[in-house]
């Protein structure tokens, strides 16, 4: 059996701290780490894995440092560093080296991952797309820098047979899918919610309500109007929750009579980091963000004053301390050693920013929009964590209501048949799906009377709702709204929205939903808990 000492950990660096190992003995003849880890082609964000005795593989850290991966996203980082340290702790387990490893153990870890019944950490497909993504990708990098044999299955019959010496392998003619890629993990498993649906799952999981409309006994929500509002603009920007949670408090615009104000979203928190753009946030969604941040009554207030008293703020290492802001130019007045200089605020990204501070009457005061209970700015990552609580409750309080008086092992069962609950990225699908059913309705207006010849010169000239989806969502390629957000949707006849669109909004547009999805399990409806007679 392989020892402990053998287990894999990942660390990542952080660049915007203060430099590690200051003052301990030990490091101090290595001089400056950041630099000698940036000379070694780290970056802030950038993993390290090791084993908890302290040992590294140079050649596993060298991955996320060179090639594609170097240009990757810290996110992807994460996620795929997580990824490969299951992977490596799996083939620790069973004694077997990284570099050595066949399709065999890539399939007994499929099977450890997804189905195996002494494995009570087994995940969902989609999870496991996670770790088949990234062990691909890993291996393909490893087999062409260091020859390491490549134990992942191709996608075409051909190669397979080329690769894995399966001769006999049957050739149907649709070859290309991963033999890895799990059943349940569809390319295009999108889900969306209806408004109602929507705000069911934000009252009972995050405000404590129950499915009646009344507040629960005992209920303790000392964040809900930080969660409430964060929802609410999640499903009102269709931002991505890394987007959402990167915003600082100055870039949100005035309030005005304008239904959907605009606000600006800074390259360097965006996927792909190309440029910024321009996005709406509704007022409901801004009225939210004036309770969390209300002076007197939000929580946010009262967290920061806590954390001041503290000193929380005062031990931040690598703050920096903001002076001013135009919102014209988007610069940041910092104060420096040498007087205040001027930083624009497209090129801090997230992690830059929560460490972005203003000087206020008890002190130091994150610039930071949305903050964890102890006062810091929360990370994006940290939202998952909210999301899942909040789903807990929603199915613990569906169950209660639905089957009552069944024991503690029962109501564990029944919760996972609970209907409603909510991952982040639906609500930017939902979003999407809003919209969507919006610009059809607009676009058929537009081209009423047209020839074939005049609407395609139309779409040629000025793009149809597929560009502006795009735009709305940040998509560079509208194909990617077409063919992942909204694939099931866009055959229906515009006719028939029409006739849905000219009624109420909200009401019209929930009843188009309906109709197109009624069938289809991909749609979330509001549900209704009443007591099982079973």
């Amino acid at each position: 059996m392989a020892s402990g000492a053998g287990r894999w950990e990942v660390e990542f660096y952080d660049f915007v701290s203060g430099s590690p190992g200051v003052g301990v003995e030990e490091l101090a003849g290595f001089g400056d780490l950041h630099e000698r880890a940036s000379r070694n082609g780290a970056r802030h964000g950038t993993p390290v894995i090791v084993t908890v005795s302290g040992e590294v593989d140079p050649r596993i850290n060298l991955f996320f440092r060179t090639g594609r991966m170097a240009d990757a996203t810290p996110s992807t980082w994460r996620r795929y560093a997580f990824a490969l340290v299951v992977w490596l702790n799996f083939l620790h387990l069973c004694d077997q080296r990284w570099d050595r490893a066949t399709f065999r153990d890539v399939e007994a870890f499929k099977h450890w991952r997804l189905t195996d019944v002494t494995n009570d950490g087994r995940v969902a497909p989609t999870s496991f797309d996670t770790d088949r993504a990234a062990l691909k990708s890993f291996y393909a990098w490893a087999s062409a820098r260091y020859g390491v044999a490549n134990p992942m299955p191709a996608t075409t019959v051909a190669a397979r047979r080329r690769n894995f010496g399966v001769e006999s392998l049957p050739d149907s003619g649709r070859g290309r899918r991963d033999p890895l890629r799990p059943t349940g993990a569809n390319r295009r498993q999108v889900k969306w919610m209806l408004r109602p649906a929507f705000e069911q799952w934000r009252d009972v999981g995050l405000r404590g309500y129950g499915f009646d409309g009344l507040r629960r006994p005992g209920w303790c929500g000392a964040s809900e109007d930080r969660d409430g509002a964060f929802v609410d603009g999640l499903y009102g920007t269709g931002l991505r929750v890394t987007e959402w949670a990167s915003v600082l408090d100055i870039e949100l615009p005035a309030a005005d009579m304008t239904r959907f104000p605009k606000a600006w979203l800074s390259a360097a928190c965006i996927k792909g980091k190309k440029e910024g753009r321009e996005y709406r946030i509704p007022r409901s969604a801004l009225r939210s963000i004036a309770s969390y941040t209300d002076p007197a009554a939000g929580s946010r207030a009262e967290i920061v004053e806590r954390a001041q008293r503290a000193g929380r703020y005062d031990r931040i290492p690598g703050a920096r301390i903001m002076t001013g802001y135009n919102p014209r130019s988007r610069l940041l007045s910092i104060e420096g050693e040498h007087g205040t200089y001027q930083l624009s605020i497209d090129l801090l990204g997230p992690d830059e920013r929560r460490r972005l501070f203003r000087r206020s009457p008890g002190g130091l005061e994150p610039v930071a929009l949305w903050l964890r209970v102890d006062g810091l700015p929360k990370k994006s990552h940290g939202w998952e964590d909210t999301f899942q609580d909040a789903n807990a409750r929603v199915a613990e309080v569906w169950v209660a209501v639905t089957w009552p008086g069944l024991s503690g092992e029962q109501r564990t069962s029944r919760k996972t048949e609970c209907p409603l609950w909510c991952r982040p990225h639906m609500l930017r699908h939902s979003f999407a799906l809003k919209w969507f059913s919006i610009l059809s309705a607009v676009w058929q207006h537009r081209i009423d009377g047209f020839t074939d010849a005049e609407v395609a010169d139309l779409r040629d000239q000025f793009g149809d709702i597929w560009y502006q989806m795009a735009a709305l969502l940040g998509h560079r390629d509208p194909a990617t709204t077409k063919d992942t957000y909204l694939e099931p949707f866009n055959a229906l006849q515009v006719d028939y929205m029409m006739s849905l669109l000219n009624e109420e909004e909200t009401s019209a547009v929930d009843t188009l939903i309906r109709a197109v999805a009624a069938d289809s399990g991909r749609v979330l409806s509001p549900t209704v808990a009443i007591e099982s007679t079973r």
